[in-house]
């Protein structure tokens, strides 16, 4: 909804007005470390093969999380301290309350079985969250003034990519290539000896980002090796579209279209290192790239098939439904459609400079919203009661 009135001042260029940057944060720290913490609690005990310490500390995250996200996001987009300092404060006590339990499943990941999580993949995701929070408190404690040389603008971009590639994408990376098979019932990933990919993409973040605060150049090389990092994994998401035997379900769909959003960005993005027009409009589809179509459409569509299997695997003992059955297939596939049109739709008229197109593109968004808060309803009133 907030995207509906941030698009005519993302059409207009003006990435840093209030209403874009309150909806980039309502994405970036409310609804992401909401919906990847409840994920990674589902996937990563069993993926590292042992389980979470305490309940306790979860359910107390929870209200941290949800909380300082809620007083964050408008402290940081109307520039107001009392908001953004104690909101700041509870979202960085929730993500240390799950990291404290997600280090622990690395920790205690056994040696010498096979795991089909990479305990390095995990730990350089976790790493990068710390990396996030302790930029992004920096870089607004010193406000708009330039620090070791490099401007306010270019800090935000070394934040932005440090989350986004650094934890999200590494997440991703580690965690999809069990589960997208998996969920298409589709021929598993090779085996691997060491975990390159992650140190690779791990690599290219740090040169990208060192780039972005000092050099074209490097940054360009640093894109080149996220690139070489992302390309294998997404080799793997189209070989499991070629041979699912599945219907394409909203988390595969949503994982196929948030591919072409990284293919489209990172054109995007080597043409902003290069230097071109219109810089600001570029920056703003870069980010609605990277973030929206990427970052949170990847979360998304995970979100009721993992919520249906949640309810599956803790079903009572006694007969239980197909796990089919607990998974609105349609209703998933209808959301990720009118999800990647929105997307293209914005960013389109953010590109081009056109509120018209931004705002209806901002629109179907909405409506995509809605879908997906209507799968996961519908999978809630399948539990067993």
């Amino acid at each position: 909804v907030t995207l509906v009135f941030a698009a005519p001042d993302l059409a207009a260029g003006d990435t840093g007005a209030r209403a874009p940057v309150l909806a980039a944060h309502l994405l970036a720290v409310v609804f992401l470390p909401l919906a990847v913490s409840g994920g990674a609690f589902h996937l990563l005990p069993v993926m590292l093969r042992n389980n979470l310490q305490s309940q306790r500390r979860l359910w107390l995250a929870l209200p941290l999380l949800a909380a300082g996200g809620a007083l964050t996001a408008p402290g940081v987009a109307f520039a107001v301290p009392p908001l953004l300092w104690p909101g700041a404060t509870l979202v960085s006590s929730g993500l240390a309350l799950v990291l404290v339990e997600l280090g622990g499943l690395v920790v205690r990941a056994p040696h010498g079985r096979m795991l089909v999580a990479s305990r390095t993949g995990v730990a350089l995701s976790l790493f990068h969250v710390v990396a996030a929070l302790v930029l992004g408190s920096l870089l607004f404690s010193h406000g708009n003034a330039t620090v070791l040389g490099v401007t306010h603008d270019r800090w935000l971009l070394v934040h932005l990519h440090v989350a986004l590639l650094g934890w999200i994408a590494m997440l991703i990376l580690t965690v999809g290539r069990t589960l997208a098979p998996m969920l298409a019932q589709a021929p598993t990933a090779p085996a691997r000896r060491a975990p390159v990919d992650e140190l690779v993409l791990t690599l290219g973040v740090w040169l990208l980002a060192a780039g972005i605060a000092a050099s074209r150049w490097v940054a360009a090389v640093g894109a080149v090796v996220v690139v070489l990092s992302l390309a294998r994994f997404g080799a793997l998401v189209l070989r499991v579209a070629r041979t699912r035997r599945l219907a394409l379900e909203g988390p595969l769909a949503h994982l196929l279209a948030g591919a072409s959003f990284l293919l489209q960005a990172t054109a995007l993005g080597f043409a902003l290192i290069v230097g071109t027009v219109h810089e600001e409009r570029r920056a703003g589809a870069y980010v609605l790239l990277l973030l929206l179509g990427w970052a949170v459409g990847v979360t998304l569509g995970h979100l009721p098939k993992l919520l249906s299997l949640s309810l599956w695997v803790w079903w009572p003992p006694g007969p239980r439904p197909k796990q089919e059955a607990l998974y609105p297939r349609r209703l998933a596939q209808a959301e990720a459609l009118v999800f990647a049109i929105g997307v293209e739709t914005i960013v389109a008229g953010t590109f081009l400079g056109n509120g018209t197109a931004a705002r209806a593109g901002a629109v179907l968004l909405v409506g995509s919203a809605v879908l997906a808060t209507v799968a996961a309803a519908w999978v809630w009133t399948q539990r067993a009661h």
